[in-house]
């Protein structure tokens, strides 16, 4: 795997070392002991799909609060998304920065998200399908939310929301 790290620090795009012959390709999309070579944190809990019908659909921006803060790692496996992470450690030099990186089913790239930055992404095609491995088991008490178009960030989404959750379109204005 080929890991970039992104101007949010601990924050990665990775890409992956296809082995190439006239059948297709082969490659891991996951390995502990590369994870645990760049410093990564390597322990996932658990896997996530979600499911999109629409071009337009927003889901997030979601983090864990302590002690269940967690690290992600998403592909996008079929379709396309507009993926953002959003810095919220405070004592970061690029606290409240984002950016945003476009996840398809053909250039299966991955961000991996470390804790304390918040998560979403926009759907690009109808029908997009979207993997990712998280640290920590889901605690629904530490979930939190930042609105995706909270003035706090100005997050640039690529195409107008058409389809969100009543919870994402509310999260109050971020005061953190």
């Amino acid at each position: 795997m080929i890991f970039t790290e992104t101007r949010l620090k601990g924050a990665y795009i990775v890409e992956l070392e296809k082995r190439a012959d006239e059948r297709g390709f082969f490659a891991r999309t996951w390995c502990k002991k590369e994870f645990d070579a760049h410093g990564l944190p390597s322990q996932m809990a658990q896997a996530n799909v979600s499911s999109n019908k629409k071009k337009g659909t927003l889901r997030g921006m979601h983090y864990q609060m302590t002690p269940h803060e967690e690290t992600k790692l998403v592909r996008c496996t079929r379709g396309a998304i507009y993926d953002v992470i959003i810095d919220l450690r405070p004592n970061s030099s690029t606290y409240k920065e984002w950016i945003g990186v476009e996840l398809t089913s053909e250039n299966y790239k991955m961000l991996f998200v470390p804790e304390n930055f918040a998560h979403g992404f926009q759907t690009l095609e109808d029908n997009t399908e979207v993997i990712y491995q998280v640290s920590q088991f889901y605690s629904p008490g530490s979930e939190r939310g930042a609105r995706y178009n909270d003035p706090a960030f100005g997050i640039r989404w690529p195409a107008q929301v058409h389809v969100i959750s009543d919870k994402d379109k509310n999260w109050p204005d971020y005061a953190g």
